[in-house]
C-alpha cells in the first residue's frame, strides 16, 4: 500500500513497527500511483539540447531515499538517490533524435527537490533558473510523497537549427500518466503537446511529408478501429455489391464526412460537452436506420442521399479523433487534415474490398441473397440499437441550455449557414454524378426484375 501522511492515532504504532525503516535509508517499495502528471521542456541552445522534466517523487519506485522522522526527506543526503532515480526512471526512458540520428552522451546536469506548491515550471526560463538555483534548505520538513523531482538533462547536438524528435516512454510512472511537453524552437516559438501514456515518436517540428505520413496512418487506423463506422459501411455494402453501384454511394458518404471533418477542424463545431455524445448517438441511429432500410428493401435512387446525410454526422465523429492529434502536425495543419481524410478513405476502400467477396460467396453458395440481406441487416440493427440506447443514456446526463442571444450566437449561426450552403452544393454535385452514372449502373445491372420476367414470358 502507498505510504500516507500519518494521523496522530497511528504515530505510535508506526514508530513501533517501522523504526528500522524510518531511521536512515529505506527501500521504498510502493504501489504505482494512480495518476501522474509530467511537465517537460525541450529547447536546443547552441551545441546542446536541454530537457527539463518535473515528476512527482512518489513515481520513483524501489529507490532508497534517505528519510528522517515520520517520512520526511533528509535533503542533506538525498542527492545521490535523486540522481539515481532520475537516470533509472526518466533519462533511460527518453530517446531523442537530431534529424535521423539518435542522440547519445546525455549528461545529468542538475537534479533537485521542489515543493508541491512551486510554480516555476509555468515557463522555461523560470524552470531553468529554479533547477539550477540554490536547493531547498536542509531543514525543510517535506514528506517524501509530496515532493516533486526536477531533472535537467543536456544532450550534445550538431546544430540548434536541426529538426528534433523525441520518443518519451514515461507511461510506466503511473497507472495513468499525462504529459505536458513544451518545445521551444530557436526562433522563440513555443509548441505545446499534451498526451496520455506513450505517444510514440513525436516530431517536434515535422516537415510537411512527415506530418502527412503520420496523419494518413492515423486516419487509416481510426477507421479500422471504429466499429460503428465499420458497421455503417457494412450496411452500405450488403445490398449493393457491384462496383458502379457503390461508386455514388461511397462517394456521397466520403463527401459528407469530409465537409464536417474540415468544418470541425476549422472550429465550426459546437464545443459544448453534450455535442460529442449527441454525435455518437446519431451515428448509432444511422446504423439502425440503414439496416432497417436494407430489410425493407433499399432503393439505389435515394441510398446515396442517405449516405451523404449520415456522412455529415460521421464526419464530426472523425473530427473528435483528429482534434486530439492535430497538435502533432506542427505548422502543417491543412496537410494533416487532408492526410487524415485520405487515410480514412484508404481504410474505407480496404474494408469494402475485403467485405464484397465473402458477401458474394455467402449469397451464392449458402443463402439466398434476399434472405441473407435481411438476416445480416437484422443483426446489425440489433447491435446498433443497443449502442444507440447506451449512448442516449449517456447523452441524457448532460444538461442542454439555450445560448444567449448575442453577437457570438449570430456569428455561430452564420458559420452554420455557410456549412449548410456547402452541404447543399455538394449534394447538387453528387446528384449530377448520380444521374451521369445511373445509365451505366442500369446497363451493368441488367433490366429490372419485372421487365426480365416479361421478356422470358414472351420468349416462351
Amino acid at each position: 500500500m502507498p505510504h500516507k501522511i500519518l494521523s496522530p492515532r497511528r504515530t505510535l504504532a508506526t514508530l513501533l513497527l517501522g523504526t528500522a525503516c524510518w531511521s536512515g535509508s529505506g527501500l521504498l517499495a510502493h504501489d504505482i500511483p494512480a495518476s501522474v502528471t509530467v511537465l517537460a521542456f525541450v529547447r536546443p541552445e547552441g551545441d546542446r539540447l536541454r530537457v527539463l522534466v518535473r515528476v512527482p517523487l512518489e513515481a520513483m519506485r524501489d529507490v532508497e531515499l534517505p528519510l528522517r522522522g515520520l517520512g520526511y526527506l533528509d535533503l542533506a543526503r538525498a542527492e545521490p538517490a535523486l540522481r539515481e532515480a532520475a537516470v533509472l526512471w526518466i533519462a533511460d526512458y527518453l530517446e531523442i533524435y537530431e534529424e535521423k540520428e539518435k542522440l547519445t552522451g546525455a549528461r545529468l546536469a542538475a537534479v533537485r527537490i521542489s515543493l508541491p506548491s512551486d510554480r516555476s515550471f509555468e515557463n522555461y526560463h523560470t524552470a531553468l533558473s529554479h533547477i539550477t538555483g540554490p536547493p531547498l534548505p536542509e531543514e525543510t520538513q517535506l514528506y517524501w510523497q509530496q515532493a516533486m523531482l526536477d531533472v535537467l538533462l543536456e544532450y550534445p547536438i550538431a546544430s540548434e537549427r536541426s529538426r528534433f524528435s523525441i520518443r518519451p516512454m514515461l507511461a510506466h510512472l503511473g497507472q495513468r500518466t499525462t504529459t505536458v511537453l513544451r518545445f521551444l524552437a530557436p526562433s522563440g516559438k513555443e509548441r505545446v503537446f499534451q498526451y496520455s501514456g506513450d505517444p510514440g515518436l513525436v516530431r517536434l517540428d515535422p516537415r510537411w511529408y512527415q506530418a502527412a505520413a503520420t496523419f494518413v496512418r492515423s486516419g487509416f487506423d481510426h477507421i479500422l478501429d471504429g466499429s460503428d463506422h465499420l458497421l455503417f459501411l457494412l450496411c452500405l455494402v450488403i445490398p449493393f455489391r457491384r462496383f458502379w453501384t457503390l461508386v455514388p454511394i461511397v462517394t456521397a458518404f466520403t463527401a459528407g464526412h469530409s465537409i464536417t471533418l474540415i468544418a470541425s477542424a476549422a472550429g465550426m463545431a459546437p464545443n459544448s460537452l453534450w455535442f460529442p455524445p449527441l454525435v455518437e448517438t446519431l451515428i448509432a441511429f444511422s446504423i439502425v436506420l440503414m439496416a432497417l432500410e436494407n430489410i425493407a428493401g433499399p432503393k439505389i435512387g435515394r441510398r446515396w442521399m442517405v449516405a451523404f446525410g449520415f456522412g455529415l454526422i460521421h464526419g464530426f465523429g472523425f473530427s473528435f479523433a483528429l482534434r486530439e492529434n492535430l497538435q502533432f502536425a506542427g505548422s502543417h495543419l491543412v496537410t494533416a487534415l487532408l492526410a487524415f481524410n485520405f487515410g480514412v478513405e484508404l481504410g474505407q476502400l480496404l474494408v469494402v474490398a475485403l467485405v464484397i467477396p465473402p458477401l458474394a460467396a455467402l449469397f451464392r453458395w449458402v443463402v439466398r441473397e434476399r434472405i441473407g440481406v435481411v438476416i445480416l441487416s437484422a443483426i446489425v440493427a440489433h447491435t446498433g440499437w443497443h449502442w444507440m440506447a447506451d449512448r442516449a443514456g449517456t447523452l441524457s446526463e448532460y444538461q442542454f441550455t439555450w445560448p444567449a442571444l448575442d453577437l457570438a450566437l449570430l456569428l455561430a449561426a452564420l458559420r452554420w449557414a455557410t456549412l449548410a450552403l456547402v452541404a447543399v452544393g455538394a449534394a447538387w454535385l453528387l446528384d449530377a454524378l448520380y444521374r451521369k452514372l445511373s445509365s451505366r449502373i442500369e446497363s451493368q445491372a441488367g433490366p429490372p426484375a419485372e421487365l426480365a420476367g416479361v421478356q422470358r414470358t414472351a420468349k416462351q
